[in-house]
């Protein structure tokens, strides 16, 4: 699935594209991971202007350096509850094949290298459960990491959600 053959001195090398750098952070008492390219930067607590009419989970819209980035609260995408403003509360800022905006967590941890080998493919957790989600479960530093897919994370719901919540705001300011 996630996995390539790559010739090396004569050998048939298996390679894992979920192999590299991950930014990694707390929702909760749960770590995660997002892929370290698709991280743009991260930012401190500021303040959200939130928009009507959006998903529970879109918080709203941050100015950031003159452009509008809507906010995503991944606590709440994820079914747990919303997330508390602390002083190690934090946006990352995300950038997709699609668009650019932030996702709210508790507090960023580390950036670590995931090696092909502490990379599990994520288990089945019955009918009910969809982990596409997913990319696999890191293993690092004696840690379990849910590693993100955040293009999958974003739906196109959301895409479409966060775009007209940027340009509504963006349009009233």
């Amino acid at each position: 699935m996630n996995n390539a053959t790559a010739a090396k001195d004569g050998q048939s090398v298996k390679v894992d594209s979920r192999a590299g750098k991950y930014l990694t952070f707390f929702l909760a008492s749960e770590e995660y991971g997002v892929e370290i390219l698709k991280v743009q930067e991260i930012i401190g607590r500021m303040p959200i202007t939130p928009v009507p009419l959006t998903s529970k989970y879109i918080r709203g819209v941050i100015n950031l350096r003159g452009k509008i980035h809507p906010i995503m609260d991944l606590k709440i995408k994820f079914g747990m509850e919303e997330a508390e403003i602390t002083e190690e509360t934090c946006i990352i800022v995300i950038k997709t094949s699609s668009l650019m905006m932030g996702i709210l967590v508790d507090k960023v941890s580390e950036v670590v290298n995931v090696a092909a080998d502490d990379i599990e493919d994520t288990p089945a957790f019955g009918g009910d459960v969809n982990p596409e989600y997913l990319l696999g479960v890191g293993k690092t530093g004696g840690r379990v990491r849910l590693l993100l897919d955040i293009e999958k994370v974003i739906t196109t719901s959301d895409i479409i959600n966060m775009k007209k919540a940027s340009s509504e705001e963006h349009s009233g300011a």
